[in-house]
């Protein structure tokens, strides 16, 4: 393989006419240029430039290369360029997934603001657990990532991430406005509702689970992911619901929202691979998240950065 240096190297001396000139030209010293002249005709295997005078001349051979050393030195200038301009912009492809109610709590305000501040931007979105979502940032085929975690079962980071917190999402029982507690003063206690009728997502979601560790043996009697769907069952008064405040904007006519103890809350993070984490991108799309978080009016925690 031709080695770049040695090329502009040749197309020095062909361009100055001598060692001494092209040296000077490219910042380095002539015992330097010749020896990759040298080096580069036993690559060729080719007598590349030949004396005339107190000057080098190109051969026929040399002529050759240098023709094609110019095409190939143009196309590694533009892409340095390129380069240099994609670290200065926010531009290109990026991926992001999320929990699903992140998508519907954050990433429309967040995607919005990328499109009106980064037109040249291009991002897509899926949605998905959190395992699928660490498992796609360590792929390659993910770069940025909204997850959750239960305060009393955090994640396992694997190494090579960095993680940003949002700040905490607390979720509230969802009670029909004429049901006994919906009146009461203070947060409802946990214990008190093992005997109630209950609506849940489903087995393997992660407010299931949680409904599980806190309430062992609770069996849900409708079981819907969409949590709009939850308050709507809610409103008609077939049961009660844990719902993530991330998760609903406006409660409907005919239920409240009230407190619980011990309080409920998940953390919610952004996620990336900690060696990209100086693209440009990134840091727009972790902002426009950080700004769509506090757009919510959610009382954030304070934010703070993570590496593994």
């Amino acid at each position: 393989m031709l080695d770049l240096p040695r090329l502009q190297a040749l197309r020095a001396v062909a361009t100055f006419g001598t060692v001494t000139a092209a040296a000077g030209a490219l910042h380095c010293t002539p015992s330097a240029i010749s020896q990759h002249l040298a080096k580069l005709e036993r690559e060729t295997r080719s007598t590349l430039v030949e004396k005339d005078g107190r000057r080098l001349r190109l051969t026929e051979a040399g002529r050759v290369l240098v023709e094609h050393a110019g095409r190939i030195l143009a196309v590694v200038e533009e892409a340095e360029a390129a380069l240099v301009a994609h670290r200065e912009t926010v531009s290109g492809q990026l991926s992001i997934a999320s929990f699903p109610t992140a998508c519907r709590g954050l990433l429309p305000h967040a995607l919005r603001s990328l499109a009106v501040d980064h037109p040249r931007l291009e991002p897509t979105l899926q949605e998905g657990d959190r395992q699928g979502a660490f498992d796609g940032i360590l792929r390659g085929t993910v770069d940025v990532a909204v997850i959750d975690e239960w305060l009393d079962l955090p994640a396992d980071y694997p190494v090579g991430l960095a993680s940003l917190e949002l700040g905490l999402d607390v979720g509230d029982l969802i009670l029909p406005v004429d049901h006994p507690l919906a009146a009461q003063s203070g947060p409802v206690r946990l214990d008190d509702l093992r005997g109630e009728r209950w609506i849940a997502s489903k087995p393997g979601t992660v407010c299931h689970d949680w409904l599980h560790r806190m309430l062992p043996g609770v069996r849900p009697t409708i079981l819907v992911n969409e949590f709009e769907t939850q308050l709507t069952f809610v409103a008609e008064r077939l049961g009660i619901a844990f719902v993530p405040r991330l998760a609903r904007s406006t409660l409907p006519p005919g239920v409240v929202a009230r407190p619980i103890t011990p309080e409920a809350a998940r953390r919610v993070s952004v996620v990336w691979r900690a060696a990209a984490g100086g693209r440009p991108a990134i840091g727009a799309t972790v902002a426009a998240l950080r700004e769509a978080w506090s757009h919510r009016d959610h009382g954030a925690a304070e934010l703070s950065i993570h590496v593994v």
